[in-house]
């Protein structure tokens, strides 16, 4: 049976200022040039066979528009893909652009792909060199492959960028690719293979290996922190497996640091309940633990860039089943924080077990709860699966939310959450309704009932994640299932220094 975790790839990065020649073309297995759209012509003349590439454009230019040459210009050259790019371009449309000239060039497993620019600006050839490594990692990542004959696995491409501007950080695009692929990986697994026991063996071996402490919440702990929200949904699984599983990264060094809590939903097989699924949307369910895993990958992602914080993850893992104890709409029940819930659908389970573990965290007094979760429909009808929704108690932070999106290429959009939109919420029964029965704008009814399982002091973002699957991809992501959430959250903390008050400069680590 395919194992639970991705096995850790050897990734080689090299950087270097040179010249493009034809020998140094011959010292890698394939090779990519990036140049300036705006300036083709002139440009594909001082690459190694500019005549030939000249005479290329200007016949694929006399068919239509141009953004990407392949050829292999001579019996000992190595095949090369000249990409056209705008100098303008979204940090989006050059990940996008780099997913394309990957699949075009399509090298064999481990080969050597010397990454080049030719007549960028220095900060634009450094961009797009980090977007070009982004994508190849994410298209040689392996998913896991369950057949009689199993695939072997690629071997990682040994990448060689040269450019005209600074070194990219190399440790990051590393960092980020290998959180990235774990969340692939988690939410690729069927839950046949996934499911809550082996979820939690899995999480507990990444903590051993990468130094976590592990802890988990089980059914009956949940039970005297009067986790009545989570336990509803817990209730028809037919083994009691279920819980919060705790991940603790603890930063070096002596003084008083930042605490950062991420949290995700974890429901590794989502069936409706009572207010059961039809068959289409019921297909892809496993992948309702998603937001778990994008949690879990980040905080990989951090833990390997030695961040100066102290950071908790929190794991909401459990399944939505079935049963004769199901739970039913009508039916009230008591959050940890004592907010009492009148249940109006059974579909809407994730933000029962998100409102205890939200609960849960916030006790810790985090400095910032960042959640992320595959919550609601409404999210992916507003905005289709190409960004993701997001919402904030700190409404003036809305700018630095949007712009991490912008500049990270996984973009998000910040949605209102006003107090006024809780009147859709009142209960004649209880604190709470759960979800209003029409669903309507039930993406930002979801996060006003989530801010009540959060301490007003507390700093919170939440993430709609309805860019984790999307057929064919997102940017960099060749896969349906994007992995959203690991870089835009590295972005956001990182660049934004929404945690830090500004740029996180980053020690290296040993």
């Amino acid at each position: 049976m395919v194992e639970l975790l991705p096995a850790e790839r050897d990734i080689r990065i090299f950087q270097r200022r040179a010249q493009l020649s034809e020998s140094s073309m011959q010292k890698h297995d394939a090779c990519i040039v990036v140049i300036d759209k705006e300036q083709a012509e002139q440009r594909l003349t001082k690459l190694p066979y500019g005549a030939a590439w000249q005479r290329l454009y200007r016949e694929a230019k006399a068919r239509g528009p141009v953004s990407i040459l392949s050829a292999r210009l001579a019996a000992d050259a190595s095949p090369m893909v000249v990409a056209l790019a705008k100098a303008s371009s979204s940090p989006f449309e050059r990940l996008s652009l780099a997913t394309r000239i990957w699949k075009e060039l399509a090298p064999v497993s481990g080969a050597k792909v010397l990454l080049a620019t030719q007549g960028l600006d220095a900060a634009v050839s450094a961009a797009m060199l980090e977007a070009l490594t982004a994508a190849a990692l994410a298209a040689t990542a392996p998913m896991p492959v369950i057949k009689s004959k199993t695939p072997k696995a690629p071997e990682p491409p040994q990448l060689t960028l040269s450019g005209d501007g600074p070194e990219i950080d190399a440790e990051q695009s590393i960092a980020i690719d290998r959180g990235n692929h774990l969340a692939r990986w988690l939410t690729t697994l069927p839950p046949n293979v996934l499911h809550t026991a082996s979820y939690r063996k899995a999480l507990r071996d990444l903590a051993k290996r990468e130094g976590w402490a592990f802890s988990f919440l089980d059914e009956r702990a949940l039970k005297k922190l009067n986790a009545g929200a989570f336990l509803a949904v817990t209730r028809a699984n037919e083994h009691r497996d279920a819980g919060i599983v705790r991940l603790r990264y603890r930063a070096g060094g002596d003084g008083a640091r930042k605490k950062l809590a991420l949290v995700g939903k974890g429901i590794c097989f989502d069936t409706g309940g009572i207010n059961l699924k039809p068959h289409k949307s019921m297909y892809q369910m496993h992948e309702d633990m998603q937001g778990s895993a994008v949690a879990v990958g980040t905080l990989l992602a951090l833990t390997r860039l030695n961040v100066p914080y102290d950071i908790d993850c929190w794991l909401a893992i459990t399944e939505n089943q079935i049963g004769p104890n199901a739970f039913r709409p009508q039916e009230v029940v008591r959050a940890a924080n004592g907010t009492t819930i009148q249940v109006a659908h059974s579909d809407a389970e994730g933000r029962m077990v998100l409102a205890d573990t939200l609960t849960i965290a916030s006790r810790e007094k985090p400095d910032l709860i960042i959640d992320f979760a595959t919550l609601t429909g409404a999210c992916v009808t507003a905005l289709t699966e190409r960004y993701c929704g997001a919402f904030t108690n700190r409404p003036e932070w809305h700018g630095a939310i949007e712009a991490a999106g912008r500049e990270s290429g996984e973009r998000v959009w910040p949605f209102p959450m006003d107090e006024d939109f809780d009147s859709d919420l009142e209960s004649s029964i209880a604190d709470v309704l759960q979800c209003t029965p029409d669903s309507k704008g039930d993406h930002i009814l979801a996060a006003r009932f989530l801010s009540k399982f959060v301490p007003a002091e507390i700093p919170w973002i939440h993430i709609d994640l309805a860019a984790g699957n999307r057929p064919g991809g997102l940017a960099h992501v060749p896969t349906d299932f994007t992995g959203f959430g690991v870089r835009y959250t590295t972005q956001l903390l990182l660049e934004q220094g929404l945690l830090t008050g500004g740029r996180m400069k980053r020690a290296r680590r040993e």
